[in-house]
């Protein structure tokens, strides 16, 4: 048993440094982590890609096709014409990032929305001549405010909903964290400008 952790701390050691040396795609140190700990016998061959069927898994992936899709639609260039009326004032800048991320992160998956605005925000800082950071921070707390609004808004929630599935046998709706989302949302935007 003491062994087994040993192993599992070692693997956890050695997949950090790997993905710290990023010389090795992130899929294939984690594929390799994976790797190691079956062939070490922690975890059953049977089961080793049993994680990849979960629930949560499977939402986080479809969100993240969506939001590439997004992307690709030019929905991102438009979103950024329109930001990009907005000036140079630095508040309405920020309550503006912060706003449309926050809505974003609520349907698309915050991380994903927070890499589909990051551009937007290091172009409006260049074209302003602030730092980056001036944006940046706010447009990160923004997605993950936004997150909490629904239950696609980030893994987490997804991950309680399929656990009170497990529990109670019934999950929660897309829409169930709305009421506290919103709420924490907006406070946090404002509190953020």
């Amino acid at each position: 048993m003491v062994a087994d952790q040993w192993i599992v701390f070692a693997v956890l050691l050695v997949t950090l440094a790997a993905f710290i040396w990023n010389r090795l795609r992130f899929d294939v140190v984690a594929m390799l982590a994976l790797l190691a700990v079956a062939i070490a016998g922690l975890v059953p061959v049977d089961s080793v890609f049993a994680g990849f069927g979960h629930p949560a898994v499977i939402t986080v992936a479809a969100v993240l096709v969506i939001s590439q899709g997004l992307v690709n639609g030019g929905v991102v260039d438009e979103v950024a014409r329109l930001l990009a009326r907005v000036g140079n004032n630095a508040v309405i800048q920020v309550l503006t990032l912060t706003l449309v991320v926050a809505v974003c992160s609520a349907f698309i998956n915050n991380v994903g929305a927070l890499a589909l605005l990051m551009p937007v925000a290091i172009w409006m800082s260049r074209e302003a001549g602030r730092s980056p950071s001036l944006l940046l921070m706010p447009l990160a707390f923004g997605s993950l405010l936004g997150g909490t609004i629904t239950l696609i808004g980030t893994p987490p929630n997804i991950i309680i909903a399929s656990y009170r599935q497990e529990l109670t046998g019934q999950s929660f709706g897309v829409f169930d964290f709305s009421p506290v989302g919103v709420v924490l949302a907006i406070g946090g935007v404002l509190f953020i400008t």
